[in-house]
């Protein structure tokens, strides 16, 4: 039974918005993950004849005193209709739903002749179209192996190499590699890698294209003393990508405030054999900028949570359809771009951070070039002298850019990168890149030096010129 338990715990972290289907499966122990996905995924695909049945059989009345939660009466009379029976010994929770089973299957034959249909499957969500025309991506661990060894794997298992590929009913055995992402390979959108070798040895991450974007837009330094932050970092998509990037060299601090995402993290970077990352269990918010620890961190990568208004994969049209509503309801997404906001000025808080990259999986101007143009006019920005990364600087090849009208300068909008569902081939995404001017950072330390000098040059006698050699000597020392 402590299956179904997990299960439907899953299904309740989804209707409290804390995660996305893939993403909350991910935490469930790797020994049930397969056959916990599995429940729950088919439970949503029939969730809203379920929940017809179950109201209609008046199962949660009748049972109130054993079963106590929705989602687990849902995934007990999932089996119950559509497998063979609940797979777990005799016990009161499951005798209060078998007690109903002749109920049960009434209610959903009603349910099929009311809608015409002869077979189960006809009852099922349908799928978001846009998810069909988005490939199934594979990225390559270049800590494990690099592009044209992975490219001979697949060939090795009957894949066929393409310039580009079609996708269609024939080209299933076909795969190409992206023209954006050197790591990043395209398969037909039913291949599936979950039982491949490479994907259960950690050589191949599934991660949509979009998602690729934040870490190659960041370049982190690819040096012994190179420190960067990844705030927030469950599943580790990101984390191992960025990993790859600095060739597992200098130091990744990977931040994740949830314990259960943060044992997901751990397991998928130790998976990917990514040495150079310090896993902290932390919210980023609370960090301290001038901790010694974090001073020489020059990057950080910045995905926060958003309304998730861009996804549109495989999975996620199964809650889309109950959340859409709220996710675009105008006061949640105000709340969501305050904590967004508040994230990027902590960003540009720590001391010798030179780039911050800020993205979402939004489509919500709110959520993006809002939050991007009133992280330009604060505080932080303008003592820390940041502005967005020129176009050449952020995935210039991509032609799709930020909303010209939704910033107070349009011209800022060739900076951002947006893509759209349906028509980009990837899930909806927003990245934004803020770096420090040093030319305006240099003038600054410049005249704060000179101050310095005026000021011993009125409380001294000594002259301005001595004042001068005697710095200079003092750095030529340093140096040597």
């Amino acid at each position: 039974m402590n299956f179904y338990f997990a299960a439907a715990e899953v299904l309740d972290r989804l209707d409290s918005k804390k995660g996305s289907i893939k993403g909350l499966i991910s935490t469930v122990a790797e020994k049930d993950r397969k056959r916990t996905s599995a429940l729950v995924i088919q439970t949503l695909k029939y969730k809203p004849v379920l929940a017809d049945i179950i109201d209609q059989a008046n199962l949660m009345k009748e049972e109130r005193k054993k079963l106590t939660s929705l989602n687990l009466a849902l995934v007990l009379v999932h089996d119950v209709l559509f497998c063979n029976g609940i797979q777990a010994g005799d016990g009161p929770i499951k005798q209060a739903v078998l007690r109903h089973k002749t109920r049960l299957h009434g209610e959903l034959q009603k349910i099929k002749i009311k809608r015409g249909v002869k077979f189960d499957e006809d009852l099922v969500q349908n799928t978001d179209e846009r998810a069909a025309l988005i490939p199934r991506y594979v990225r390559i661990n270049t800590l494990l192996w690099d592009i044209d060894e992975a490219i001979q794997h697949f060939v090795s298992k009957g894949f066929t190499l393409k310039n580009i590929l079609q996708i269609s009913p024939t080209s299933k055995q076909d795969f190409a590699r992206d023209e954006h992402i050197p790591s990043l390979l395209l398969f037909h959108p039913d291949i599936s890698f979950q039982e491949d070798d490479a994907y259960k040895s950690g050589k191949v991450i599934l991660q949509d294209k979009a998602s690729c974007f934040p870490a190659v837009v960041l370049d982190p330094p690819v040096s012994p003393n190179g420190a960067v932050i990844d705030a927030t970092s469950a599943p580790g998509n990101k984390t191992s990508h960025l990993s790859a990037l600095m060739c597992n060299a200098g130091t990744l601090f990977a931040l994740e405030r949830d314990r259960k995402r943060f044992s997901t993290l751990k397991t998928m970077l130790s998976k990917a054999k990514c040495r150079n990352v310090e896993p902290v269990n932390a919210d980023f918010l609370t960090v301290d900028p001038m901790d010694i620890k974090y001073s020489q961190v020059t990057h950080i990568l910045l995905d926060p949570s958003c309304s998730g208004s861009g996804i549109v994969n495989r999975l996620d049209y199964l809650v889309e359809s109950e959340q859409k509503a709220e996710l675009a309801h105008e006061e949640r997404l105000h709340k969501l771009a305050s904590f967004q906001l508040m994230m990027i000025k902590h960003a540009m808080k720590f001391p010798a951070v030179q780039r911050i990259v800020y993205s979402t999986c939004s489509v919500h101007a709110v959520e993006d070039e809002h939050v991007v143009r009133a992280a330009l006019k604060s505080d932080e920005a303008l003592s820390g002298h940041f502005k967005l990364a020129p176009q050449s600087q952020v995935l210039p090849q991509w032609k799709r850019r930020g909303y010209s009208s939704e910033m107070d300068d349009p011209s800022h909008a060739a900076s951002l990168v947006r893509c759209l569902p349906g028509e980009d081939a990837t899930n909806g995404f927003f990245v934004s890149c803020f770096v420090r001017d040093s030319s305006e950072q240099e003038l600054g330390a410049h005249q704060q030096s000179k101050r310095k000098i005026n000021e011993l040059d009125e409380d001294t006698d000594i002259p301005t010129a001595q004042i001068v050699k005697r710095r200079k000597k003092k750095q030529k020392k340093k140096r040597g």
